[in-house]
């Protein structure tokens, strides 16, 4: 029996404030978790914050390299990323894998959104996929940030009860809160800080953040299609699924480059060093000898000269000069090693590689006459690797395929959804004379055709018109023709024993 609604006639009901309490509840911990996220994936883009051995590098080149970064997390994410393919999914007691499902996949451009939540995923640890239904029955798929989306769940069974998306714009905060019963809309001004105004509330710089269940407290959202506040879930189910990756038997998922990022910042710092070495080596350097340091006059306020203080030591250094008082001179001035700096960067990416299973020619570029056998062993790691995430991400493509189930109206094909097995396209890469080799050989030992062109790598649709080709190729074979009842054969096989096969028969009279 289906469990009746719950009653929800305002926002001031007992119902309406049981979900602000819950949004506010996923809201807190999602700008808990913001900071790392973003930091997370301004690393994987690049954004680095220089850091600095001494506070005099800082102080003298902080401006010089500000905005250099070299970039190795991006890499270590993509490598994985880049070979985690969906091709499909496969029912209970299907051969084959489900055609409208995979269709939907591909109108909802999920093979696009589903690359990107790969990547992020891997980076940042977290990833999220929304699914929605139009009024076409259509399933509308949204890939969702980790910095605007959350899903709780239940401590006991593991089962979804909530999500929450969390944006804003200039001027105001926007939250969708989905249940299995409800989706609730909710908006409110945005939060003010350091001396903004928000709907003539002024907060004095520096103050926290500003919430308040008054007037600028969460108000109930109704979009252009909504008949009602808040929206019944034909779902029945939360609608929002994560994609986590590694835990340890937690709630706090790994990122593939949170290991990375400390080694990332000391080749940043090398290369700073390198590069200041290279800029003094390559202008010659200046010495005066047997003078007395330089002195800067003191004027008043009328320009008049008050005094001299010496010229301070850090001026001359940024000049590029030595300044030698007395009878100094100087015995020799080797140049600097510039090898040192660049022999740290390798062993530092060597670091990131073996630590990261991430293949050395990705990081190092550099491949000298390597046989495709030693390709492939070198990027055993990484297949080891990605075979792992695919197994983390099994079970959410599975619900996001049975969500997209539910908003076709098919729930029979949505539960049996959560029984199918994915497919994934082959995430090891092979010289083409390898993977065909090897086909080849399967083949000879009797697998079908069909298993054979899956294995290839191409996509159902594909396959699907490869088994086409084939068998209308065989139905234009003679041999087959006759064997099927088509065409006769030829008169040399229609000769009676004792006939000549060559006699040329005559032609009937007209």
């Amino acid at each position: 029996m289906a469990m009746p609604l719950p009653v929800v006639d305002g926002p001031n009901t007992d119902e309406a404030r049981r979900a602000v309490n819950v949004l506010n509840r996923l809201a807190d911990e999602l700008r808990r978790r913001e900071t790392e996220t973003t930091r997370r994936l301004d690393y994987y883009k690049g954004k680095h914050k220089l850091c600095y051995a001494s506070p005099e590098f800082r102080d003298y080149f902080a401006d010089r390299f500000k905005g250099f970064s070299d970039n190795w997390t991006a890499p270590v994410a993509a490598a994985p990323a880049e070979r985690m393919n969906v091709l499909g999914i496969r029912l209970p007691g299907e051969q084959e894998t489900d055609a409208d499902l995979a269709e939907a996949w591909r109108f909802a451009d999920c093979e696009r959104g589903s690359s990107e939540a790969f990547v992020v995923m891997l980076a940042a640890a977290r990833a999220y996929c929304l699914v929605w239904g139009t009024e076409d029955d259509e399933p509308r798929v949204t890939w969702e940030r980790p910095d605007q989306a959350i899903v709780a769940y239940d401590s006991d069974t593991g089962e979804r009860i909530a999500a929450l998306k969390l944006w804003s714009d200039d001027t105001r905060e926007y939250a969708t809160l989905y249940e299995k019963l409800f989706v609730w809309k909710f908006a409110r001004p945005r939060y003010a800080r350091n001396g903004y105004s928000v709907s003539g509330l002024i907060v004095p710089a520096g103050s926290d953040v500003v919430r308040s269940a008054g007037p600028e407290g969460w108000q109930p959202r109704q979009g252009p299609n909504d008949d009602t506040w808040p929206i019944p879930n034909p779902m029945k189910r939360v609608p929002m699924v994560e994609l986590r990756n590694q835990t340890l038997l937690d709630d706090d998922p790994l990122s593939d480059i949170a290991g990375v990022m400390a080694m990332q910042d000391a080749i940043n710092l090398t290369w700073a060093y390198l590069m200041n070495a290279l800029d003094f080596a390559s202008l010659p350097q200046r010495v005066v000898m047997g003078a007395d340091v330089p002195k800067m006059p003191i004027l008043d306020e009328n320009g008049q000269k008050v005094g001299e203080r010496p010229l301070e030591l850090d001026t001359l250094i940024n000049e590029r000069i030595l300044w030698l008082t007395g009878d100094a001179s100087i015995g020799s001035w080797p140049a600097a090693d510039l090898s040192a700096y660049s022999n740290v960067i390798e062993r530092a990416i060597e670091h990131i590689s073996a630590q990261t299973r991430t293949p050395p020619h990705y990081l190092i570029g550099k491949v000298a006459n390597l046989s495709a056998e030693a390709l492939t062993a070198a990027e055993t790691g990484l297949v080891a690797k990605t075979g792992e995430r695919i197994t983390y991400c099994n079970s959410p493509i599975r619900e996001i395929h049975s969500l997209m189930a539910s908003a076709m109206n098919d729930e029979e094909k949505a539960k049996a959804c959560r029984r199918s097995v994915v497919m994934w396209a082959d995430p090891q890469f092979r010289a083409i004379g390898q993977k065909v080799d090897a086909l080849m050989k399967m083949k000879s030992m009797g697998f079908p055709l069909r298993w054979i062109a899956e294995q290839y790598g191409l996509e159902p649709p594909e396959v699907d018109r490869v088994m086409a080709m084939v068998e209308e190729q065989a139905e234009m074979d003679p041999v087959n023709q006759m064997l099927n009842g088509g065409a006769q054969p030829p008169r040399a096989l229609r000769a009676a024993p004792g006939d000549d096969p060559f006699a040329v028969e005559s032609e009937p009279d007209a």
